[in-house]
Order: structure tokens, then sequence, then C-alpha cells
């Protein structure tokens, strides 16, 4: 990473470690699991969160990264998806959570209940 100002961003899917599109994290670097509210859905092969405080949870992680890398991933989101601020709870290992905010990719497509991920986690899909 650069000295340019540091990004904060949450993935929840194949931008994730172990993910078919974690290269696309290289300029990244992992900080810490999470979890967000919402509803996560699989669109084809690749999910869709859809941001809701009455879903959730939804696991994925915490990076930080720059600039460039933020506009590379938003060029491969496309646009059906945003990308929006979000409250993600992060762990400390002791059980307790601390709240930060980042960026998230929110899809912004149909969904249907049949699709959702219930276990919340993507790589227990794919």
């Amino acid at each position: 990473m650069s000295d340019e100002k540091c990004e904060i961003v949450f993935v929840y899917g194949t931008l994730r470690r172990g993910g078919s599109n974690h290269f696309r994290m290289a300029q990244a670097r992992f900080v810490a699991e999470g979890t967000v509210r919402g509803g996560l859905y699989r669109i084809d092969w690749y999910p869709g969160l859809v941001v809701d405080e009455n879903l959730g949870p939804v696991k994925g992680e915490v990076f930080m990264t720059d600039a460039g890398t933020i506009a590379e991933l938003d060029d491969f989101e496309g646009s059906g998806y945003r990308r929006v601020r979000i409250a993600v709870v992060v762990g400390d290992g002791t059980g307790v959570g601390s709240v930060i905010e980042a960026w998230i990719w929110e899809w912004l497509g149909e969904t249907r209940e049949d699709q959702r991920i219930a276990s919340g986690d993507w790589l227990d899909e794919s």
C-alpha cells in the first residue's frame, strides 16, 4: 500500500480470503473478521448483500487499503452494486466486539427469499 490515506473495507463474498477473487485484495492488509446486519443472497456464482438491520449477521472480513484499490473494486463490482458505509462488529478475541465503520458493496438488484444464505457466510455456500 502506498502512503496515501487508508480506507477500511468489509468484504463478504468472493473477495474474502479463500474466495475466488481474493487476488484482487493483494494490495490490501487483512485487519479482522467481522459481521454486518443484512441479508446475504446467492445471485449467481457470487453473492449480494442487502443492508437490513432486521437481518443478519453476515460474516466477512475487514481490510485496510488505498484509494487505488477502492477504485479497482468499484470497477470490479460494477453497476449492480453501490459502495456504502456500514457499521461492522469486529471481535477482539475475547468474545467482545467493537464497532467500526467500513465501506461495503451493497447489491442493488432483486432478491428472492429462496436465494438467501441462512448462515450469512458465503464461504459455507461456495
